[in-house]
């Protein structure tokens, strides 16, 4: 538990923590975390306000969290509520109103809005004290809502929030969003960068290069922990490997329609226009100026290479598009990397893709069902995938599964 000089003192480095991420939804999930222990509360949310709607976006809850086997995350399910004044959260976004609620089943009659039971009754838990704050821009424009649940005293008691919280939240959602409009400005510019590729790709969509973004940061935050990691250097990492991952086929702004959008299988001569999207992708971001470049530049080249070294750019140099010195096979060509010659994140964008492109209908065949799936990406274990992501791959499936769920085709996502 916080003491109020400390809350002080991390309030002035708040700014610099949360403007030294980029991405959105990882960005949400720091938001979280530093506003329930600036209020030391048991758990959390929060709402992204989008087209009339606020979604349902990130919960944290400790309470919950601990009945869980360790290492294991909660998996909950997206939604999306109205902006009016029928509930807690849509009061606040309608009214730029903060509430805070010492007991939600103590509310009166009189008031508009209503506290809904079902998480409660559905998750076996007690919610009582909420303090609900808007996130805000300078032109006080909401962004979202920001819901923290069970202030609790030193011994874990469960209390009111202080008058002393809701002030302080108060600035800590006034430089919380700063930071969140800055990233929704990036995951903007980033999904415009998707866009050019998905008028030439119909399928390189904002939900699928979302959900193999979400895949591969589960998958490497897992790697990373089994490797004793720093969490100081993973949680570093998933920021810049999830924006890197949504990239991970933008070079195919430099292949042809009639490739991209064939309602068959590629030639012989087609399948190689079609592999040199990896270099077009990677020579995006050659002139590196940041972690994020490098990062997108080794998804862009690595993300179809194989462990069993049949993949494809192999051993290229990507600016020049010739084999690297010593690098050539008798036909001219470069071999395949193989084995943790690829990249890690190239491994590990390699799983997510092929699973998100087996379960999703493209010109060329219907989606798989789930058996098929797994069994696909079992049977590549060892040739296709590094052996010890297919581990992790199936040890997180459930989570994997939620994040799917989250970003479907039909869904409205930043």
């Amino acid at each position: 538990m916080l003491s109020e000089q400390e809350k002080l003192d991390s309030l002035t480095r708040l700014g610099i923590e949360l403007n030294q991420i980029n991405d959105l939804d990882i960005l949400m999930e720091r938001v979280l975390t530093r506003a329930r222990q600036f209020a030391n509360a048991d758990a959390g949310s929060i709402y992204i306000c989008q087209n009339g709607f606020l979604f349902f976006s990130y919960t944290q809850n400790d309470t919950l969290h601990k009945k869980l086997p360790q290492g294991a995350n909660l998996i909950y399910s997206t939604f999306k509520i109205p902006i009016n004044t029928k509930s807690i959260a849509g009061y606040v976004a309608s009214t730029g109103c903060a509430l805070n609620i010492p007991d939600v089943y103590d509310l009166e009659a009189t008031l508009p809005y209503r506290f809904s039971k079902q998480f409660d009754e559905t998750a076996g838990y007690k919610t009582q004290s909420v303090l609900t704050i808007p996130l805000m821009t300078s032109s006080k424009t909401i962004l979202g809502i920001l819901q923290i649940i069970n202030a609790q005293n030193a011994s874990g008691k469960i209390v009111s929030f202080s008058a002393q919280d809701v002030r302080m939240m108060h600035h800590f959602a006034a430089v919380a969003s700063v930071a969140l409009e800055r990233a929704q400005m990036t995951r903007a510019l980033i999904l415009r960068m998707i866009s050019m590729a998905e008028m030439r790709d119909p399928f390189e969509t904002g939900p699928h290069v979302n959900r193999v973004a979400g895949f591969a940061v589960e998958i490497y935050e897992q790697w990373a922990i089994r490797h004793r990691i720093d969490r100081t250097v993973i949680d570093k990492t998933r920021d810049v490997l999830r924006m890197a991952a949504m990239l991970h086929d933008v070079g195919k702004v430099g292949t042809s329609d009639l490739i991209l959008n064939k309602p068959a299988r590629l030639n012989a001569d087609e399948y190689e226009v079609m592999k040199a999207h990896t270099i077009q992708g990677a020579r995006l971001f050659m002139h590196q100026q940041s972690d994020f470049d490098e990062a997108a530049g080794i998804v862009a080249l690595n993300h179809h290479e194989r462990w069993d070294g049949q993949g494809y750019p192999g051993h290229i140099d990507y600016r020049s598009g010739l084999p690297l010195t010593g690098y050539m096979r008798p036909d001219g060509r470069a071999p395949g990397k193989k084995g943790t010659e690829i990249p890690l994140f190239g491994r590990i964008v390699a799983v997510a893709d092929v699973f998100d492109a087996l379960s999703t209908k493209r010109t060329y065949k219907e989606a798989w069902n789930e058996e098929e799936i797994l069994s696909q990406i079992e049977r590549g274990s060892g040739s296709h995938f590094d052996p010890e992501l297919v581990e992790i791959f199936f040890s997180r499936y459930d989570m994997l599964r939620a994040i799917q769920k989250r970003y479907c085709e039909d869904a409205e996502h930043l």
